[in-house]
């Protein structure tokens, strides 16, 4: 059950529309089923609604009238309360008890108080109502209002446990301002997909992700075609911003500023500040001279922002032990290398990243503090991804961007966990969203190179195949298994650890490191999550069509990330390349 509360000025004017049929001819049956006494006049139910509509804006403004000057200038309280979908649809005295209640709750009208305000519900829906009060008591006090929305909020929780509906999650008071019905209105009216708010908070967002300071996040601002308008002291310092839509203007044909602080919490300029304070670190270009393939700069940063995200997620799986300011931050930093992907993913993904990022910077934000904690390294990622340009999402750059699209979505899982076992029910929510977004974004980016490596895992010579696939048998026993006795859907595993060996690494001890580096019980394709390890680990292409490329300056796997069950004091690995060196297997 959500509620939506809003104020205004004019009384008749919103009961003329809450009658009226409705922007799109939706509003059927206006009839009342609850007020103040219980015997308001009902345009609905009159054979003269317009005089009933008169007789009632009068009886609801009488106490406004006798305040005069006294009463608020936006005197009209309005709060829409809606069911969720598939919830059952509520009898009229059903919603009259949500009504009371509601009033109650927020302190427009109490239980056994005299002098409360007068109000009315209003249904021309089945899945909700409209409650309208004017904002004088009887005693001509303005009522306390104070966190009504906060407290109709959770009024709506208790009734939909009462009342068997479904239990949406509990806010906590951290996520961005709703869209107005009137920005709605707007958006509906222009034919623009969503309102000016949810634009500019997502262009903002997109601005500051691997922004070096604060000149540069301004500078994105314009070069997105903002505009931007900045609040100054008396001594000339920033103190704020504002920014606009070309062409988004009021009635009085002037440009509609939203503050940086109105968009989200996390986007004023004081807290945009911080996280410019510690910079990004600029990281050298890799090159085949350093003894590494010469990837494209759009394959190349996607494949370093894979390691740094599962590093992320690690930190998030910490099994409690860790520094919450730390986890937080890292948070933080996910949400901007997502934003950083949206923008820069080709047309084919572009919709579900977009939809990913958006669901999840909603998980970025929660009671628990961001501070203290270093995230450049994820900051550095993201700045890497956005100068790099957009991949072409095939050859290369497909290829890596499935391969941290994969890492992406275990990441999302960890934040979803990490949210739910701290009570964060929005955010843990919010995680879970972004998750299935990737997963489709995912599911296309990999189509073409897994395709592949099925193709040439099949091919292989018949007593490597079986080699290698002894080797998955003995390290990945939970796994479903074929007909066969094999593992489901392991063809491009077998090729990858063939092009490993190829290339110089022990194919048992470095299918065990890549297993090591952390858990992989929330895995959709356990076998999809270690292909992409292997292959980056190993500087294989993750487009098999290109011929693997021998690393030139060591044959070494990156010694593996701390695992949450028996590695995380681990000392290093040897290398692996070395059959006698070979760890024992588990």
């Amino acid at each position: 059950m959500i509620p939506d509360i809003g104020r205004g000025t004019r009384t008749h004017g919103l009961l003329v529309y809450l009658y009226g049929p409705g922007k799109r001819e939706e509003h059927t049956d206006a009839h009342l089923v609850g007020s103040w006494d219980g015997f308001a006049p009902d345009p609905g139910r009159d054979t003269d609604p317009q005089v009933t509509l008169a007789r009632l804006t009068a009886a609801l403004d009488l106490r406004v009238k006798q305040a005069g000057d006294r009463a608020p200038a936006k005197h009209v309280w309005h709060c829409s309360v809606r069911t969720a979908p598939g919830d059952r649809r509520l009898s009229d005295e059903e919603w009259n008890a949500v009504a009371q209640r509601i009033v109650h709750a927020t302190g427009i009208a109490p239980d056994g108080d005299p002098d409360g305000c007068r109000w009315i519900a209003v249904r021309h829906a089945e899945d909700h109502i409209h409650i309208v009060a004017t904002l004088v008591r009887g005693d001509l006090r303005n009522p306390r209002l104070n966190y009504d929305f906060n407290k109709a909020q959770a009024e709506c929780r208790r009734i939909e446990q009462e009342m068997g509906l479904r239990r949406l999650n509990a806010g906590d008071g951290t996520a961005a301002k709703n869209p107005t019905s009137a920005e709605k209105f707007k958006a509906e009216r222009t034919g623009r997909p969503e309102t000016s708010r949810e634009t500019l908070r997502e262009a903002v967002r997109q601005a500051v992700a691997g922004a070096d300071d604060e000149k540069e996040f301004f500078t994105r601002l314009r070069e997105a075609g903002l505009r931007v308008k900045m609040r100054h002291a008396p001594s000339g310092d920033a103190l704020g911003y504002n920014v606009a839509l070309p062409g988004d203007r009021n009635r009085h044909g002037e440009p509609v500023w939203y503050p940086g602080s109105k968009l989200a919490p996390d986007l004023s300029l004081p807290k945009i500040r911080l996280r410019l304070a510690d910079g990004t670190t600029e990281r050298a270009t890799p090159s085949a001279a350093d003894g590494r393939p010469d990837w494209s700069p759009p394959a190349r940063e996607r494949r370093s922002a894979t390691g740094i995200a599962e590093h992320a997620a690690v930190l998030l799986d910490g099994d409690g032990d860790g520094d919450d300011d730390e986890a937080a931050a890292q948070l933080v930093g996910v949400g901007e290398l997502l934003d950083a992907v949206a923008q820069t993913s080709p047309a084919a993904t572009r919709a579900e990243l977009a939809a990913a990022a958006r669901a999840f910077e909603r998980a970025t934000r929660s009671h628990v503090r961001a501070e203290r904690a270093d995230i450049r390294a994820l900051r550095s990622a993201a700045r890497g991804i956005v100068q790099a340009g957009g991949a072409l999402g095939r050859g290369e750059d497909g290829g890596t961007t499935a391969m941290l699209l994969s890492t992406l979505v275990l990441v999302t899982l960890a934040a979803a966990r990490w949210h739910s076992a701290r009570g964060h029910a929005q955010q843990a929510h919010a995680s879970r969203q972004a998750a299935e977004y990737l997963r489709i974004a995912y599911r296309q980016a990999a189509a073409t190179p897994m395709r592949v490596l099925h193709d040439q895992g099949r091919v292989l010579p018949e007593a490597q195949r079986r080699t290698h696939e002894a080797t998955l048998r003995a390290a990945l026993p939970e796994q479903g298994v074929r007909a066969d006795g094999m593992p489901a859907k392991t063809d491009a595993l077998v090729a990858t650890l063939a092009h490993a060996e190829q290339v110089g690494h022990d194919p048992e001890a470095f299918l065990q490191q890549a297993i090591d580096m952390r858990e992989l019980d929330t895995a959709a394709d356990v076998n999809d999550v270690l292909v992409w390890r292997l292959r980056r680990l190993a500087q294989l292409p993750a487009h098999p069509g290109e011929a693997p490329r021998s690393p030139q300056a060591s044959t070494r796997p990156t010694k593996p990330s701390a695992n949450r069950t028996s590695t995380r004091n681990a000392p290093p690995r040897p290398a692996v390349s070395d059959p006698r060196s070979r760890p024992p297997r588990r």
